[in-house]
């Protein structure tokens, strides 16, 4: 890239992020009403606008062939008409979602008559990098304008023409709610250098949300110079207690695994108690054999499983996203917990036990974004948690956990009211 090339890429992106500020401000006073009418008109134009968004979309899966994508990344690509009803749906949900912005959190009154409020605020800009989802756009705009927030939409080349023609409606419902014009922008170029220049600006973009794969977040965690919400991988647990109802257990695992076996929240590792393993490993393995999953397991679970291969380190702490489950067989609670704190990628992670010492021992012990007690992980998401549509999962601890929804795109400020006091 030419020094010049690269000059006009860095003030673009400048000129991008100053003009997300600038509406985000003027967001931060735009009432609920106004939100929720470019939520719905938003809505309205998506089912209208069908045809237009399946011929954009045909275009991108056109140059599929040209980006080496999977057929699993082909079908995360492909828009249909249900799918976009799908998206305008969730518009509307976030829409009948009370309004964030202004609530007060909690409030008290000082000796001296000053009143303390805690008020909730927007975050200001959110940078939100995605790869090959187009229905991702809608959620990230819809959650970032509820809560009060301006968007800068990064998302993948191979979805570029799906995305353009759903910002470009996003900008029409904008525009008639009465939105500053700049408060849903899509990043138009593909030259990945962009995202560095972006991620340098942290004077006007508040917070960054990548979504997409390991090496994707991991360089935006390591270039952001503003707070990233993030997780890096779903190295997911079910653990099968001593006090497990098997049937109970086995239903759960399956789901866990196969239901959807690509995603974040889908089990990649099987624990089981010693005094259960005789009678559940052989049913379960069959289960998952039937399902077409290649079994990893340590010896003792070997022993028990038809057509398991020897695990190792590494598989016991990998997200295979793919037909593969590690397995192992241990002796008590407590060594579940640890392999599990020691493997896991604190996303989330199960048990399946009758005995509620049991589960409120995993439960506070396990440290993950989310604990499943008796239910698949597969249920780690924002409608699964009936917070609507969600920009992503978080495993941190700091200001956002779990399923990041409205609510979790706000922070607060004091605001003090007064009568003339001064401090002596």
């Amino acid at each position: 890239m030419s020094v010049a090339q690269q000059t006009d890429l860095r003030a673009y992106c400048l000129d991008l992020a100053r003009r997300a500020a600038a509406a985000a401000a003027e967001l931060a006073c735009v009432g609920g009403a106004a939100r929720n009418e470019f939520l719905n008109t938003g809505a309205k134009l998506l089912r209208q606008r069908t045809a237009e968004l399946l011929a954009a979309n045909e275009q991108d899966l056109a140059a599929a062939p040209g980006f080496e994508l999977t057929d699993a990344q082909v079908d995360r690509l492909r828009l249909t008409p249900k799918t976009i009803e799908s998206m305008a749906v969730g518009l509307e949900e976030v829409a009948a979602q009370a309004d964030p912005i202004g609530e007060v959190i909690e409030s008290s009154v000082r000796p001296n008559g000053l009143e303390i409020t805690k008020v909730r605020v927007p975050l200001g800009v959110v940078f939100f990098i995605y790869e090959s989802r187009p229905n991702v756009t809608a959620d990230a705009a819809a959650i970032c304008v509820k809560s009060g927030n301006a968007v800068i939409l990064r998302g993948g080349k191979e979805a570029a023409h799906s995305n353009a023609a759903m910002v470009a409606i996003l900008a029409e419902a904008a525009d008639a709610a009465g939105l500053p014009s700049d408060a849903v922008q899509l990043v138009e170029t593909t030259d990945r250098a962009a995202v560095g220049h972006l991620l340098a600006l942290d004077q006007y973009i508040t917070v960054a949300i990548p979504r997409g794969g390991e090496s994707l977040i991991r360089r935006v965690a390591e270039e952001a110079k503003m707070p990233v919400i993030k997780h890096f991988t779903g190295n997911c647990h079910v653990y099968v207690d001593a006090a497990a109802d098997l049937a109970m257990a086995e239903r759960i695992t399956i789901n866990a695994k196969c239901q959807r076996m690509g995603v974040c929240n889908a089990a990649e590792s099987l624990l089981v108690h010693r005094r259960v393993a005789d009678e559940f490993l052989p049913r379960v393995g069959k289960s998952l054999a039937d399902h077409g999953v290649e079994l990893r397991a340590d010896e003792n679970a070997r022993q028990r499983l038809l057509g398991a291969v020897e695990a190792s380190e590494d598989d016991y702490a990998a997200e295979f996203l793919g037909p593969i489950l590690s397995i192992k067989v241990v002796d008590s609670l407590d060594e579940a917990i640890d392999h599990i704190n020691r493997y896991g990628s604190r996303h989330t992670d199960a048990i399946v036990t009758s005995d509620e010492a049991a589960a409120r021992r995993f439960a506070a012990r396990v440290d993950s974004s989310a604990v499943m007690v008796n239910a698949s992980t597969r249920f780690n998401d924002g409608g699964q948690f009936g917070l609507g549509a969600e920009i992503g999962i978080s495993t941190d601890k700091l200001h956002a956990r779990g399923p990041c929804g409205v609510k979790e795109l706000t922070s607060y400020k004091y605001v003090v009211f007064g009568a003339g006091q001064v401090r002596e």
